[in-house]
C-alpha cells in the first residue's frame, strides 16, 4: 500500500472517534497493553509527561513540548486530533512522522491489528510510541485522548502528569458532574508521580486532592503558585507575561484561555527543571515561537487582516464562553460568526452563549459527526441567532468575506474539524 492507500486502510478498518463519535470508543486498556507488548514497550525506552483535563490540553503539550525542544532534547509530540494531515498527531522536534514510516508500519504489524481489532486511536497511539523509539527521543509528552483513567495513553509511567481543568464534555462517557469528569481525569495520576492542576476549585480540586493522597503524589496547584503576575494582551494578539522567574515573557498564543495555559506550563517547567536542564532562554524560545517550533495551529489564530478572519477551536461551553469574552475585546465594526459543531456536544448551552447582534453563517465540516446546517440554523434561531445555512465551510468563508466590510470581523469556529476546513482554505497548514 502507499500513503493514501494506508490512511484509508487506517480511517476504514478501525473506527475513528472524531468521524463517528461513540461508537469508536472503546472503553479499556486491555488493546492499548497488547499492542504495547506486541512492540516490546517502547514508550519504556524514554521519559514521558502525560496531559490531560478538558480544554487546554492541545496549547499546553504544544508549549512544554517547544520549550523542551529549546532545551537541547530531542522531543516526542503525541497530539489529537489532527487538523488537514494524519501525521500532525506524531511529531518529534516539531516534525511530522514521515509518510513511508506510516506505510512500513502498517504494513509490517497488519496482522497483529487484524487479530484484536484496536481502534484508530489505540493504534495511531502505538504508532507514535514506536516512532518516537526508533527516533530515540529523550522525552515525549502525550496528550490524553479523552477522560484520563480509561483513555488509551494511560498505560504510560510519565516523570509528571498535568491536568488542565474541568468542564462540562463528553459526558456520556465521563459522568454527568464536574466531580465524576475530575474522578476519571484523576486517573492519570500515578503512584509517586508529581502533577500539576492548572485549574480546580471546591469539590472538583478536592477529588484531585484525594487521588493525590492515594498515590502519595506531590501534587501542585498553579492557582495557588501563581507564576503568572501580570499578563497584557497586546494588539498584535501575543501575550506579555510578567513572572518572577522569566519577565517580558511573549507568548506567540492567543486567546484569553492562553494566560491560564501559561501558569499551568510555567508550574510545570519548573518541576521539569529537577530532571532536565531547561535555560531561561528555552522557555522564552519556546513561549514566542510556539507555533514555528511545535507546529500548533488554531488557537486564535489571525489568518486574514482587513477584515479580520480568526480561526479558534474551542469547541464545548467553556471554550465557547472564553472565545465569546476574547470577542467583547476586540474591535469591529460589525461581527460575523462562521459556525458548525458535531451532534454529541451541548449544542444549546453553546447557543445560549453566543452574541445575538452577529451575522451567522451556520455550516458543517466533512464528518459524519457533524450536525446538519440547517438543524443548527433552526437551533440557533430559538436563540434568536439569526443567519443562513451553507453546506461547506469554503462556501460560508467565501459568502462572508463578500458580506463584510474592511472594519469588521469574521471569526470561524465551533468544533476542530471547522477550522480544519476553514485552514485549507487559507492554506495554512
Amino acid at each position: 500500500m502507499n500513503y493514501p492507500e494506508t490512511l484509508s486502510y487506517l480511517y476504514n478498518s478501525t473506527p475513528v472517534f472524531q468521524h463517528v463519535g461513540a461508537s469508536a470508543y472503546k472503553e479499556g486498556l486491555d488493546n492499548s497493553l497488547a499492542l504495547d507488548a506486541y512492540l516490546h514497550h517502547p514508550h519504556r525506552s524514554y521519559s514521558t509527561i502525560h496531559v490531560g483535563g478538558t480544554n487546554g490540553k492541545g496549547s499546553t503539550s504544544h508549549l512544554l513540548a517547544s520549550v523542551l525542544q529549546q532545551s537541547n532534547l530531542r522531543v516526542g509530540l503525541y497530539t489529537s486530533p489532527h487538523l488537514l494531515d494524519f501525521r500532525e498527531r506524531i511529531r518529534v522536534d516539531g516534525q511530522m512522522i514521515p509518510e513511508q514510516y506510516v506505510v512500513d508500519f502498517v504494513a509490517v504489524h497488519r496482522p497483529f491489528f487484524e487479530k484484536i481489532h484496536p481502534s484508530f486511536f489505540e493504534l495511531t497511539m502505538s504508532m507514535a510510541f514506536d516512532y518516537f523509539a526508533h527516533c530515540k527521543v529523550d522525552v515525549a509528552v502525550v496528550e490524553v485522548g479523552l477522560g484520563g483513567r480509561l483513555d488509551s495513553t494511560n498505560i504510560i509511567s510519565p516523570l509528571l502528569s498535568v491536568i488542565t481543568n474541568i468542564s462540562f464534555d463528553h459526558m456520556n462517557f465521563l459522568g454527568d458532574t464536574l466531580e465524576k469528569i475530575a474522578g476519571e481525569k484523576a486517573g492519570i495520576i500515578k503512584a509517586g508521580i508529581p502533577v500539576v492542576i492548572g485549574e480546580a476549585e471546591g469539590d472538583v480540586r478536592k477529588v484531585f486532592e484525594e487521588k493525590a493522597r492515594e498515590t502519595v503524589s506531590r501534587i501542585v496547584f498553579a492557582e495557588d503558585e501563581e507564576p503568572v503576575k501580570k499578563a497584557e494582551l497586546l494588539p498584535n494578539g501575543k501575550w506579555l507575561f510578567q513572572t518572577e522567574a522569566y519577565p517580558d515573557l511573549v507568548g506567540e498564543l492567543g486567546g484569553l484561555v492562553q494566560e491560564k495555559n501559561a501558569a499551568t506550563v510555567l508550574c510545570a517547567v519548573k518541576e521539569l527543571q529537577q530532571t532536565f536542564r531547561i535555560p531561561d532562554e528555552a522557555v522564552y524560545q519556546g513561549f514566542a515561537r510556539v507555533v514555528e517550533i511545535s507546529g500548533l495551529h488554531g488557537r486564535w489564530q489571525i489568518v486574514q487582516e482587513s477584515p479580520k478572519i480568526i480561526l479558534d477551536t474551542g469547541h464545548n461551553e467553556a471554550g465557547i464562553a472564553q472565545i465569546v469574552d476574547q470577542l467583547k475585546q476586540e474591535k469591529y465594526q460589525h461581527l460575523h460568526i462562521i459556525i458548525g459543531v458535531v451532534k454529541d456536544k451541548d449544542i444549546d448551552a453553546i447557543l445560549k452563549l453566543l452574541p445575538r447582534e452577529a451575522t451567522y453563517y451556520f455550516t458543517k465540516a466533512q464528518i459524519p459527526r457533524s450536525l446538519p446546517e440547517e438543524e443548527l440554523k433552526a437551533k440557533a434561531e430559538q436563540e434568536c441567532l439569526h443567519g443562513e445555512s451553507y453546506p461547506t465551510v469554503s462556501e460560508a468563508i467565501e459568502t462572508a468575506r463578500k458580506q463584510a466590510s474592511p472594519d469588521d470581523l469574521i471569526f470561524v469556529g465551533g468544533s476542530n474539524f471547522v477550522v480544519a476546513d476553514a485552514l485549507a482554505v487559507f492554506n495554512k497548514l
